[in-house]
């Protein structure tokens, strides 16, 4: 390839509205182009990076056993009403009508398409197992895309598909795909973490996430380094910090608390440690009768109410919500802020996270504005709680719930995910097969999924530096750069530089020859911000020694090479690159 004849638009500056770095660097490189909130074309420069994600991804889909297909990217709404998704998934869910007024949905992910699909050709147990894969452009409505490529409404997505005879043959598929997703984000070059994590709007009973590690993630990641527990922190245990409930030792009483609405005030105003002070959440339920029930979210001022973990306790089964300030009013007759357990209607339900279930002479609000209560006991100032869950989020030296140490958190971009979804989208779209008996039974199903162009901003976000990205090798859009100076003046650097591109493509190398006769400046700036690994510079003072320059990426002072040993140099270094 010719600098000549490809397409390289740089820019000294991004958008004021690009928010983190990859979404500045993939604007500023060419990579990107934005064509609407949260819709991008991709460039020439970014295309061959998406590319070269996706090659390695069907390599490793293919050793796994899985098959390439390619499903529709838009899905007729009845096969969504058979899962009942066409109403659970919400928003995000695109749903458009076409000429005949029939619906169907903008899709964001395949399990229905690819489910009908098993329950027509995989019809004898001697099909199974199957695993069918495709990379496809994918559409999730977010209210808010943010974050370039991270938080986009249109994306690409690698998706699988597995079925299985039985439980214990789909834990072999979900197996292999988990070792498969290992490999796929070594080779791409990624510090990454697979931690347990919840199942969301997917469905299944056991999941991973596959996390690349970087300061901008979304997610946090929860992990003792001591051992292999990783988890998000949307399913990480955290621990019961009390061992048993001391004795009451204060008596209860009301104090004026002015203006102190939060825990974090009512700790300062009463010079007392945050872990003393009970937070107190209203939240509510409603019932397909119509009937609403209000629950009281009892945790520790330090530490916060996790919302997934409260989604799968007895009595949230169909959701749950913010209770409104006119609810409070009307069923504890007060503001937010002084909220507390004491002297609530017994029709209030009462969760109690582990740790607050152990405390003693706490504080608390006293349901009346501007007070709280101090030397707040179980039993004898309110009773027991309804129920007793862990209900927080763990924080960081909390102990790992193996018992083996304590635990770190830290932030990462989900870029894969594995789901065992058993028999959730088989059972309900009867996607049977005749067992050995010649009895019909129903398919046990994993997916897997890869997010393809999330993967590149991720991994910009974990290599660049001050002057730009420092690609992978295995991502880079291009392997090695060779810089012509002066190309429209000097016979022998023209020579020289043709005959080591020849050379070096010959031998497998992903080579570009900047032929453009820019300036040296505007060459080394525009390369350095797109990230080649390998950096090579051919002009008449070096040749006139015999010698041409070769610079790693990732460092600053280039190396002085004979020419005759430009080539094997040049592969040298990229094998010692990542």
């Amino acid at each position: 390839m010719r600098a000549s004849q490809f397409h390289i638009h740089t820019t000294k500056e991004a958008p004021s509205d690009a928010e983190i770095v990859s979404q500045q660097l993939m604007i500023r490189t060419g990579m990107i182009r934005r064509l609407a909130a949260g819709l991008y074309s991709h460039m020439p420069i970014g295309l061959r990076v998406i590319r070269k994600v996706e090659k390695i991804i069907r390599e490793e889909m293919d050793a796994a056993g899985a098959i390439e297909l390619l499903m529709p990217v838009v899905q007729p709404a009845e096969l969504w009403v058979e899962t009942g998704r066409w109403t659970e998934y919400g928003p995000e869910l695109l749903r458009m009508k076409d000429r005949h007024n029939r619906d169907f949905v903008l899709q964001p992910t395949s399990e229905e398409v690819i489910t009908d699909i098993a329950r027509s050709e995989l019809k004898s147990w001697r099909q199974l197992p199957m695993n069918f894969y495709h990379i496809q452009t994918k559409f999730r409505d977010e209210r808010r895309p943010r974050f370039g490529v991270m938080r986009a409404r249109e994306f690409t997505m690698k998706d699988a598909y597995s079925f299985d005879r039985d439980a214990q043959s789909a834990q072999i598929s979900y197996q292999k795909m988990y070792d498969a997703y290992h490999q796929i984000f070594n080779r791409l070059g990624l510090t990454f973490r697979c931690v347990a994590a919840d199942t969301g709007s997917i469905g299944g009973s056991a999941s991973h996430e596959f996390q690349v590690i970087a300061d901008i993630g979304e997610d946090l990641i929860v992990y003792d380094p001591n051992s292999d527990y990783a988890a998000n922190i949307e399913l990480a245990q955290a621990p019961n910090l009390i061992a048993q409930r001391s004795p009451a030792s204060e008596a209860l009483q009301k104090v004026h608390t002015p203006d102190c609405t939060s825990c974090e005030a009512v700790s300062q105003f009463l010079e007392i440690d945050l872990s003393r002070v009970l937070k107190t959440r209203v939240v509510a339920t409603d019932s397909e009768d119509g009937q609403t029930t209000l629950w009281l979210l009892l945790v520790r001022g330090d530490h916060e109410v996790n919302e997934i973990k409260v989604g799968k306790l007895p009595g949230f089964e169909h959701g749950y919500r913010m209770a409104t300030e006119d609810e409070i009013r009307e069923h504890i007759d007060t503001e937010p802020g002084s909220l507390g357990p004491v002297g609530i209607s017994k029709e209030i339900r009462v969760i109690a996270d582990l740790t607050v279930a152990n405390m003693h002479d706490f504080v608390c609000g006293a349901n009346e504005t501007g007070h709280h209560l101090t030397g707040v006991n179980w039993e004898r100032d309110l009773p027991e709680p309804d129920l007793i869950e862990d209900i927080r989020n763990v924080v960081e030296g909390d102990s790992n719930p193996e018992g083996t140490g304590t635990l770190c958190i830290q932030r990462g971009i989900e870029v894969g995910h594995v789901f065992y979804l058993g028999t959730k989208y088989s059972e309900a779209m009867k996607a049977t097969f005749l067992d050995e008996t010649g009895k019909p039974a129903i398919m046990e199903m994993g997916c897997y999924g890869i997010g393809v162009t999330r993967i590149v901003g991720a991994a910009i976000e974990q290599n660049h530096d001050e002057r730009g990205i420092i690609w992978p090798k295995s991502m880079a859009p291009f392997e090695v750069v060779i810089c012509a100076v002066a190309w429209g003046k000097s016979e022998a650097v023209r020579n020289e530089a043709l005959a080591l591109y020849e050379t070096l493509k010959s031998q497998g190398v992903d080579v570009i020859l900047d032929d453009r006769d820019q300036r040296p400046g505007v060459m080394f700036a525009d390369w350095e911000l797109i990230g080649v690994p390998v950096r090579v510079t051919v002009g008449e003072r070096g040749l006139k020694n015999g010698e041409i320059e070769v610079l790693n990426r990732a460092e600053k002072t280039p190396n002085t090479v004979p020419v005759a040993d430009a080539a094997r140099v040049i592969c040298e270094t990229l094998a010692t690159l990542a």
